[in-house]
């Protein structure tokens, strides 16, 4: 298998590895802070961030190897599964932390039951990532509300800093969706690894907010 000699593309796997090592980088800190204060929140973040990160390095190979088509499309088939659980798990945090740290199983059944059928709508779908980018949005919309409550209502600390993270991540899937967007820093980048550039500048601010909240309830 041989790297591929496509500029963009090249820029696009190693922002993925970036974005692969900050995430996991962010689950695994998550899980130190909070595994003793919120085992059930700790499970939830780690596993989105968890997601993410196998989506990442997935994407990495989809990006930087020359295959065939056949290839790449198997390749795309778990990283689609992954981003749509890693979104669902998003959502799950999210809610945990508007009801006070509760989150009802079904509520819980349903949202994995949406990325499933995320994934489901790509399989009958070819390249329909698009798809993706308005399922993050409407998810990360739902969740920059509920953080802004949260920050106006003083009931949550970090909730400023969840926010400004999920503002980051709204920008991040509005460049991602202008396929012409490109722009040379040293290196070129297209759409795609300037997505992943700004997405892990939301993670820090998601994992900074998060560790503010753990914080405020550590013993």
């Amino acid at each position: 298998m041989q790297f591929i000699d496509i500029p963009t593309e090249q820029t696009t796997a190693i922002t993925d590895i970036l974005l692969a090592i900050v995430a996991f980088y962010v689950a695994y800190s998550v899980f130190i802070s909070g595994k003793n204060i919120d085992v059930i929140k700790t499970r939830i973040w780690v596993g989105a961030f968890g997601l993410l990160c196998l989506a990442a390095v997935l994407g990495a190979f989809a990006h930087g190897f020359k295959m065939s088509t056949s290839t790449n499309f198997l390749i795309w088939q778990p990283l689609n599964f992954f981003l749509g659980m890693a979104i669902a798990f998003f959502a799950a945090g999210v809610i945990y932390d508007w009801k006070g740290f509760t989150l009802p199983k079904t509520l819980f059944i349903t949202l994995i039951v949406t990325g499933i059928l995320f994934y489901a709508f790509t399989l009958l779908v070819p390249g329909s990532f698009f798809v993706f980018i308005l399922y993050e949005a409407a998810a990360m919309i739902f969740a920059l509300v509920l953080y802004f409550y949260l920050w106006f209502s003083k009931r949550f600390p970090g909730s400023l800093l969840m926010a400004i993270g999920i503002l980051i991540t709204i920008i991040a899937a509005i460049v991602q969706a202008i396929n012409s967007l490109s722009i040379t820093i040293i290196w070129e980048f297209d759409h795609n690894g300037l997505f992943h550039l700004i997405q892990i500048a939301g993670l820090m601010f998601l994992f900074v907010g998060l560790k503010t909240e753990f914080k405020s309830r550590a013993i």
